[in-house]
């Protein structure tokens, strides 16, 4: 199924858009992996940048010391976590880029006359980073939910559904624009529907959790027009 069947079959009207952070709107996946990659190496498990992605991609930072002290069979030193979020908010600060066409589809969203906000498992603190790098703060200011605020990030829909009922809108009014396995999984199991951004590759394994691929940012916009035009 293309993105537009997608759209075009939708029987629930769409008010709502929520954008996934890293890897839709925000270029910065490999470099919170190459910190992540760099900080276990020095605590005793080497990761390159690549397993780094493999292993945590759409992870919560909650999630990743039980799973590193699992591997070390040992706890991680006092304020490990701490200093590893500080050290990710200074890189995103200082090097974050935007996708190619995000803050276009923000805008052409918005264009619409639909509502969006952005649910990621990132902290409040590195998504402030990466939107005042990207100039953008302004354009999401009160529309950024974190990881932080629910008991259970992605893979759980519990992020999806808040950012729902933030808007005040049903599940199934929702559409959900997501990168890795974990946020589509989430998308699926909130009962909305879910397009997958696949720059590269055939979205094969997001295929897998029932989110539809599309590989331009770019084309987003028209893509959710349908998606209005179709239902009233």
């Amino acid at each position: 199924m293309t993105p537009y069947e997608l759209m075009a079959q939708r029987k629930a009207p769409l008010r709502l858009v929520i954008f996934d952070c890293d890897g839709v709107l925000v270029d910065s996946e490999h470099l919170s992996n190459r910190v992540l990659s760099e900080e276990l190496t020095a605590q005793g498990w080497p990761l390159t940048i690549g397993q780094a992605t493999d292993l945590f991609i759409g992870t919560t930072l909650r999630d990743i010391q039980p799973r590193a002290e699992a591997v070390l069979g040992r706890p991680m030193p006092d304020g490990w976590a701490e200093q590893l979020l500080d050290r990710i908010v200074d890189v995103m600060a200082r090097e974050a880029i935007a996708i190619d066409g995000a803050v276009a589809a923000l805008h052409g969203v918005s264009a619409l006359g639909l509502p969006w906000r952005v649910a990621s498992n990132s902290s409040q603190a590195e998504m402030t980073a990466k939107f005042s790098r990207l100039h953008i703060a302004e354009l999401v200011a009160g529309r950024i939910h974190s990881h932080e605020e629910v008991p259970r990030g992605k893979p759980a829909p519990d992020l999806f559904l808040a950012t729902a009922a933030a808007e005040g809108v049903a599940p199934v009014e929702c559409l959900v624009i997501e990168d890795s396995v974990a946020g589509a999984t989430a998308a699926r199991a909130a009962g909305m529907d879910c397009l997958a951004y696949v720059p590269r590759g055939d979205g094969a394994a997001l295929r897998a959790v029932g989110a539809t691929p599309f590989t331009d940012m770019n084309e987003l916009a028209a893509i959710v027009a349908l998606a209005k035009a179709h239902v009233a």
